[in-house]
């Protein structure tokens, strides 16, 4: 993924915070016919200091769960269009129109099993942490039969991050008087994707001020 200089973070709690906001991922893997694979998953992601790792599986027909080995993990965040009507210097500095974004690029390396044990504890925690995120409490029983039968339909997979991209193109690149700007254009089209655009280009500027 190219990041531009002006755009590339390394501070990892920008990663945190795209995997609090959205943990549904786009898995990238090479076919045995040496084209690109892609699944659409939700992960558990996990980070102690600089070791990060993401857990998840797929259905047991996916050919991607035939693959071990080198992976990407695309992880999306905000984005939205910038016009250049919202800049105060758009005429003297000739601006123009851009698209502000988060997101962040995983390489790593994929590791896949099957034994029941490690599939059914992997399940425990999917169903916990998303369960919780809606409020509710449906829980995977390993000691129920017709939930452990279910297992013979996935492949789980553990993914080890070796290299993290995050690129946040969110303005920084303008005078504050051209950032400020936009986030007030971006909160008043009221629109729920538009505000959240807005709210990380705050927290980008806080960060930024220390």
């Amino acid at each position: 993924m190219f990041s531009p200089r002006a755009f590339a973070e390394t501070d990892l709690r920008w990663l945190d915070r795209l995997f609090a906001r959205d943990p549904f991922v786009t898995l990238l893997t090479v076919g045995a016919d040496g084209l690109p694979e892609a699944s659409r998953l939700p992960v558990l992601y996990r980070r102690r200091d600089q070791h990060i790792e993401l857990s998840g599986h797929w259905a047991r027909p996916n050919p991607q769960a035939r693959r071990t080995g080198p992976a990407k993990v695309l992880v999306d965040g905000p984005h939205g269009y910038v016009s250049a009507s919202w800049y105060l210097d758009k005429e003297s500095a000739a601006r123009v129109p851009t698209w502000n974004y988060a997101a962040a690029e995983l390489v790593g390396q994929l590791h896949t099993f099957t034994d029941e044990a490690a599939l059914s504890e992997l399940m425990q925690q999917i169903s916990d942490s998303f369960e919780a995120s809606v409020g509710q409490a449906w829980q995977f029983e390993p000691e129920r039969d017709d939930h452990r039968r279910q297992l013979r339909g996935i492949v789980g997979f553990r993914f080890s991050v070796e290299q993290a991209q995050i690129t946040a193109k969110l303005s920084q690149n303008h005078p504050e008087a051209n950032q400020l700007a936009v986030i007030e254009a971006l909160d008043a089209l009221s629109s729920a994707r538009a505000s959240e655009l807005a709210q990380w280009m705050r927290l980008h500027r806080a960060a930024a001020d220390g």
